[in-house]
């Protein structure tokens, strides 16, 4: 059923006595599983959620000339003082660059001028790609907090964290709300409280190249899960597939990447940061998760 107050909210009933609000957030469903709990309490827990994942994505998207991105996009150049949020994020974009010695990068996604991953057998040229390059590199950044300058023709793309990063946001939120349990789910990236009075709750993985079929069920008390992988956005050439993973320090997709990586850890930032990571280490992705020591799951 529709919310009245709210009718980009749905409310449906699903078994174990399973209430789930539902909205559309990032490109991506998301959801608010809560068992045991009254249709009221329900839309409004579900309301704080939506409203927080709308909120990160509204400020964040690269696509809004209206979002911070788009304000410091229209700026290059120009040295800008920007808010405590976006200074945290940028920080976390920074340590993320040192700490994978430049494999997370946040600024590689000038990249999408040249790759367009729908399924097509468009392949950039060399050329293409190669005059791209010289624009990636958090390096280049002038970030002194809470002072950022954006070099010309840069670009910055909080996309490899943006949706686990609303997922913790909006997780803090409910959980001064609420403390009986409840699972966040934005397109597959998720964190729960505490297992429901009835055991843990029940995951699936996706199963690559698939829609709704699970490779895998998993079991989850509390903590966060986060999957990457190139399922649903790759290219095909003369029997080549070119997964949307790319390299930033060359361009091109990282060659015998995984199809999917999932991973749990205590935030849902943190889990996609590694899967993330993990796919950029490509045929290694299972020698780099094992020196992490975290739970994970690979499918190739």
């Amino acid at each position: 059923m529709k919310s009245d107050c709210n009718p980009s909210l749905s409310l449906r009933d699903l078994p174990g006595e399973l209430l789930a609000v539902r909205f559309e957030a990032m490109a991506s469903p998301c959801e608010l599983l809560l068992p045991q709990a009254d249709r009221p309490q329900a839309l409004e827990l579900g309301s704080l959620v939506a409203e927080e994942a709308w909120r990160v994505e509204r400020k964040f998207s690269r696509y809004r000339d209206d979002s911070v991105i788009g304000w410091i996009h229209q700026r290059r150049g120009t040295r800008l003082e920007v808010d405590a949020e976006t200074g945290s994020l940028l920080d976390f974009a920074a340590q993320c660059y040192e700490l994978t010695d430049g494999l997370f990068d946040v600024t590689s996604g000038v990249l999408r001028r040249a790759w367009r991953f729908d399924g097509s057998d468009r392949i950039p040229t060399d050329a293409d790609v190669a005059r791209l390059v010289p624009l990636i590199g958090f390096s280049k950044v002038r970030w002194e907090r809470p002072c950022l300058t954006l070099p010309e023709g840069m670009e910055l793309d909080f996309g490899g964290f943006g949706k686990e990063y609303a997922v913790d946001r909006a997780f803090d939120i409910l959980a001064r709300q609420r403390a009986e349990p409840f699972l966040i789910n934005f397109g597959g990236d998720l964190r729960a409280n505490r297992p429901p009075h009835s055991g843990a709750w029940q995951i699936g993985i996706e199963r690559p190249e698939s829609v709704r079929q699970a490779a895998a069920l998993l079991e989850l008390a509390r903590g966060a899960l986060a999957t990457g992988g190139d399922s649903h956005r790759f290219l095909m050439k003369d029997g080549v597939r070119y997964g949307h993973v790319l390299n930033p320090r060359t361009g091109w997709p990282i060659a015998g990447a995984p199809r999917s990586v999932t991973v749990a850890a205590s935030s849902c930032t943190e889990a996609g940061l590694l899967a993330t990571v993990a796919l950029l280490h490509g045929t290694s992705a299972e020698k780099f998760l094992k020196m992490q020591d975290v739970r994970f799951w690979i499918l190739r």
